[in-house]
């Protein structure tokens, strides 16, 4: 009987692993090419794995909660519709030797997991894995490797989560070792005397009240909070506010919005056109498009331009336009289209929603006109815009100062303040508004 070992997609250069949340099939049950068999969650994305062939699934090599790494086997298929459980087939009344190809994928499977838990380069005294986020905040806030063994942890084999870092942080480090024991256990060796760190109040404990109700975060809320929770901690963010004049680019929009969905079958929204003018403005000022690593500066040869979309659940996600300066209007409006259909209906895949380099959110959706945006780490900053408004605004003509009825925006751009200082950050949301403001009411497109 032929068995296929069904196994952890690859889902984008930055995905190395993925967690097992739900089991779609039981051992047993009948599976029919490219019908979905587990759910499974990253950092970044829920999706599905479907089958690749068509039988009955024989074995799980791995629970639910279970992290598996990109390319190990996670389940045993076999093309026999009649083939029965690999748990009735090991039954010790029939004394039957284990299928051979379900031994060795087990093997492969647990073999992965010890490699992909085993420390590799960043590990402590204990053996322990910690990722580069989390090293990335120790080195940050000076905590040494015999500090960071002794925080609990609350990942798979207790590994430390950045949750843990932050709740350790804001405990006030009351049990910290010190920062610096030996070379080899520094995280982050400062040569002047660290000013004492005072312990942050006890979280008071909420009374509950008549009627009230306790919702638990889901596991896509508990990601956002940790990353915004995060972001603050890094960037100190610093707002700048423009009030733009849009009434050329509303007018032509009114005018070739139904001819366009007629010739392109799709609809020209705004999203677009303020990521058009958004990539102008980074050309313009390449030193927004960057990320800082420490003392360095990272200058990104790419403009990926990320668009912040509210899912039907109240999450909210990123999907990314990955090269948006080598599109033009109307390649930005298929991809903007397809992104937000995609994520909507939450078939956006992991590298879909990774690698952005600068970040737009549309506030004006909700009707909000202006707002003071999160950056998206490890972007340095990202632009909110505001609902667009008729007011009367102030006009110069040949004629003399007049009051006439425009079509008026807030942009609100927030950036990194340790890298991007008042003059950078506001010149650039000043150029962005330069170009929607130019905007040339006879353009073809």
């Amino acid at each position: 009987m032929a068995q296929v070992e069904l196994i952890m997609p690859k889902m984008g250069e930055s995905i190395a692993e993925a967690t097992i949340t739900k089991w779609l099939k039981n051992e047993g049950d009948t599976i029919k090419m490219d019908e979905a068999v587990v759910e499974i969650a990253t950092d970044k994305v829920d999706s599905e794995v479907p089958s690749t062939a068509e039988g009955v699934l024989i074995k799980k090599l791995f629970n639910e909660g279970d992290v598996v790494p990109v390319g190990a086997p996670i389940a045993i298929i076999g093309s026999d519709a009649s083939a029965a459980p690999a748990s009735e087939k090991a039954a010790p009344a029939k004394k039957e030797q284990p299928d051979e190809t379900v031994i060795h994928a087990s093997k492969i499977a647990q073999q992965a997991v010890v490699s992909h838990s085993a420390p590799v380069t960043s590990n402590g005294e204990a053996g322990r894995f910690y990722s580069p986020l989390v090293l990335n905040i120790a080195r940050t806030e000076g905590i040494g490797m015999a500090e960071l063994d002794a925080i609990p942890g609350s990942g798979k084999d207790n590994r430390v989560t950045k949750g843990d870092i932050l709740k350790y942080l804001e405990n006030g480090r009351q049990s910290a070792a010190p920062a610096v024991s030996t070379p080899s256990q520094v995280v982050n060796v400062s040569t002047s005397t660290p000013a004492p760190v005072k312990a942050a109040p006890a979280a008071s404990k909420i009374s509950m009240m008549p009627g009230d109700e306790i919702i638990e975060m889901d596991r896509m809320r508990k990601l956002i909070a940790d990353h915004m929770v995060m972001s603050k901690s890094t960037s100190p963010h610093v707002t700048s506010f423009v009030e733009v004049d849009v009434t050329n680019l509303v007018q032509w929009r009114d005018k070739i919005k139904s001819k366009f969905e007629k010739k392109e079958g799709e609809k020209i929204t705004f999203t677009p056109i303020f990521i058009e003018a958004v990539v102008k403005a980074i050309k313009d000022y390449p030193m927004i498009n960057i990320s800082l690593d420490g003392q360095n500066i990272i200058k990104r040869k790419n403009i990926n331009i990320g668009m912040a979309a509210a899912l039907p659940s109240g999450n909210l996600i990123v999907p990314v336009i990955k090269n948006a300066d080598t599109k033009n209007l109307l390649g930005l409006v298929k991809d903007v289209n397809d992104l937000a259909k995609r994520a909507r209906e939450n078939k956006l895949q992991p590298d879909e929603i990774s690698g952005g380099t600068y970040t737009i959110t549309n506030v004006g959706t909700f009707g909000n006109v202006m707002g003071t945006p999160i950056i998206n780490q490890p972007q340095v900053a990202i632009l909110a815009i505001g609902a667009i408004r008729k007011k009367p605004a102030v006009l110069e003509t040949e004629y003399g100062d007049v009051i006439a009825i425009r079509h008026m925006m807030f942009l609100s751009h927030s950036y990194d303040h340790r890298i991007v200082d008042g003059a950078l950050g506001g010149a650039f949301v000043r150029r962005v508004a330069d170009y929607l403001e130019q905007w040339d009411i006879n353009r073809e497109i």
